[in-house]
C-alpha cells in the first residue's frame, strides 16, 4: 500500500511538472513588445541648453505646474547629482531587467489576452520608496534610486524591514505585484479574512506572473523570514482560529498581521522572531489550496469571495 501511494504521489507530480512545462512553452511563445526609456540616464546628461528638447520628448515627465527654473535647478542640485550618479554605476544597462520584463508581460498576457505592454521609464525620485513602481495609463514608472541595495548610503536611517527591498532582485516582483493590484478588486468587507484574501490572490498572480522567482521575494521576505513562517504555520493558525480573528472587523489587524512592519504583533513572546505579513503568508496559502482544490480559472478565483474561498480551501497548516 506504501508503494502504491508513493507511485501515486509521484505521478501527480509528474503529470503536474509536465502541464507546467507545456504552458511555460506556450508563454515563450506569446508576442510582446515595448519600449524602455532610460529617463534617468537622459536626465542625468541633460544641461539647460536642451531642457526645452527633453521636454518636448517626455512631456508627461514634466508636470506643466512646474516652471523651468524648477528643472534646472534640479539639474544643477549637487544630492540630485549623486543620485545621478550612483544610479549609473548600480545600473549602467537595463538589459537583464528588460530580458525578466519581457517574461512577466508574456505571462501576464498569457493570462490576461487584453493585457498591452506599457512604455516603461526609469528614473530617480529623491529616493521615495513609497512609490518605488507606479502604473499609470500605458506607462510603467521605475525609480532605479529605491533599489541600490540595503546597505547603500541613501538609506541610512530609513528602517530594516524597509530597506531590506531596495534590491535589484525586487524591481520584477514589484512590478508583477501593481499589475496583480490592477486586476483584484480591493476588498469591500472589512474583515481580517477578506483583506488575508485579497493579499493571497494577489500573491497567487505572482506566482503565475512569475513562477521563476522564489517565493520568499514574491512577499519580500528573506530567505530566513520565509522558512520561519513555513515552520510556524501551525501557530499562526491556531492563534488566528482561537482568538476568533477571521471575521473580526478591527482594523487594527491590518498594521498587526498585514502590512509591512518590524513583525508581526500576535504580543507574545515570539514577536520579535516573526516576519511581518503574516496574514498575507496565510492568505497566500489559502488561495492557493482553494486553486488546488477547485481547479477554478483564474478569473473565477479573482471574481470569489473570501468566504467562500476560505470555506473551500480547507486549508490545514503544515505541521
Amino acid at each position: 500500500m506504501y508503494k502504491k501511494i508513493i507511485f501515486l504521489l509521484c505521478s501527480i507530480v509528474f503529470v503536474s511538472c509536465n502541464e507546467d512545462a507545456k504552458i511555460e512553452k506556450e508563454i515563450a511563445e506569446v508576442p510582446v513588445d515595448f519600449e524602455v526609456v532610460r529617463f534617468d540616464r537622459k536626465f542625468a546628461e541633460a544641461t539647460p541648453n536642451n531642457l526645452n528638447e527633453l521636454k518636448k520628448q517626455y512631456p508627461k515627465l514634466f508636470p506643466k505646474q512646474f516652471p523651468d527654473n524648477v528643472w534646472i535647478e534640479k539639474m544643477g542640485d549637487t544630492i540630485q547629482q549623486e543620485i545621478d550618479a550612483e544610479v549609473g554605476k548600480a545600473f549602467p544597462l537595463f538589459e537583464n531587467q528588460k530580458a525578466k520584463l519581457h517574461s512577466l508581460f508574456q505571462h501576464i498576457k498569457y493570462y490576461f489576452p487584453k493585457f498591452e505592454a506599457p512604455k516603461v521609464f526609469t528614473l530617480t525620485s529623491e529616493v521615495d520608496y513609497k512609490n518605488k513602481v507606479i502604473l499609470q495609463d500605458d506607462y510603467l514608472f521605475i525609480s532605479l534610486d529605491t533599489y541600490l541595495g540595503e546597505d547603500h548610503h541613501f538609506y541610512v536611517g530609513i528602517q530594516e524591514f524597509l530597506k531590506k527591498n531596495f534590491k535589484k532582485d525586487q524591481i520584477i516582483p514589484d512590478v508583477a505585484n501593481a499589475y496583480a493590484e490592477k486586476y483584484v478588486e480591493r476588498p469591500r468587507s472589512r474583515t481580517f479574512l477578506a483583506h488575508m484574501v485579497y493579499y493571497g490572490k494577489l500573491l497567487y498572480l505572482k506566482d503565475k506572473f512569475i513562477p521563476e522567482t522564489a517565493d520568499a521575494e514574491k512577499i519580500g521576505y528573506t530567505e530566513d523570514e520565509f522558512t520561519w513562517a513555513q515552520n510556524n504555520e501551525t501557530q499562526i493558525w491556531r492563534y488566528f482560529v482561537e482568538n476568533e480573528l477571521f471575521f473580526d472587523t478591527d482594523t487594527e489587524l491590518y498594521s498587526r498581521f498585514l502590512y509591512p512592519a518590524p513583525f508581526s504583533k500576535f504580543y507574545l513572546q515570539l514577536d520579535a522572531e516573526s516576519p511581518a505579513k503574516l496574514g498575507q503568508y496565510i492568505g497566500w496559502q489559502i488561495v492557493r489550496n482553494y486553486m488546488e482544490k477547485t481547479n477554478a480559472s483564474i478569473e473565477e478565483m479573482i471574481n470569489t469571495d473570501a468566504e467562500t474561498i476560505f470555506n473551500k480551501a480547507n486549508f490545514k497548516p503544515r505541521k
